[in-house]
């Protein structure tokens, strides 16, 4: 099977994120990468019946977690349901996921490195901590493609001023491990508009002195 089959599906949902005894209104990215049989979904928020209708008859072979914020994984367990796919969140933020889930855990645990397979492309786990500390990106060397999650968006890095998250932290990751993927990298975000590492490689130093 050969990876120019993999086609990426776009699917924007929403509902609300919660932490730190505030709750604001959010649109996320939901990302679909697969063939005709079979795919893997990143982030599957708010509306796990609008994400199943896109994913239709294909296979869903894992549903991968960018991160445990409330807004990404609320509705992972009624979807994993739906699909009959296993959870994968890397180990740092399962506390993240306790606080959804309290009784039950993901069903396996994302290490930095790890691969995924699908429709004969690979994924490849980046941990980039900073947002929180289990962060993760993604990427799809065969399709000059990462899903970086809430690491890197048009415009600067995520958020930092939460609970779990460190500024300092976000910036290493990202100037360590996402702006050195080639340029023509396309950063597909877990919010907003699409960018590439080349628009954003530049505005390094000023993300940090804006601080945040």
């Amino acid at each position: 099977m050969s990876a120019g089959n993999v086609r990426i599906d776009h699917v924007v949902t929403s509902g609300t994120f919660s932490l730190d005894g505030g709750t604001w209104d959010v649109d996320n990215n939901v990302w679909i990468i697969g063939d005709d049989s079979e795919c893997v979904v990143i982030d599957p928020a708010h509306n796990p019946e609008k994400i199943r209708e896109a994913v239709a008859d294909r296979t869903v072979k894992a549903i991968l977690l960018t991160h445990g914020h409330d807004d990404h994984i609320s509705s992972a367990g009624a979807f994993r349901d739906l699909v009959n796919a296993p959870i994968h969140l890397h180990q740092e933020d399962w506390m993240l996921w306790k606080t959804v889930f309290p009784h039950a855990d993901p069903d396996a645990a994302i290490a930095d490195g790890d691969e995924f397979t699908v429709a004969g492309a690979t994924l490849k786990a980046i941990h980039t901590p900073g947002h929180s500390p289990g962060s993760v990106s993604l990427h799809l060397a065969s399709k000059d493609t990462l899903f970086s999650g809430d690491t890197l968006f048009q415009g600067g890095p995520g958020a930092t001023g939460r609970s779990y998250s460190d500024f300092p932290t976000i910036i290493e990751s990202i100037r360590t491990k996402l702006l050195s993927l080639p340029e023509e990298t396309v950063v597909r975000t877990g919010h907003g508009d699409s960018t590439t590492i080349g628009d954003e490689k530049p505005h390094l130093d000023e993300w940090i002195a804006r601080g945040h």
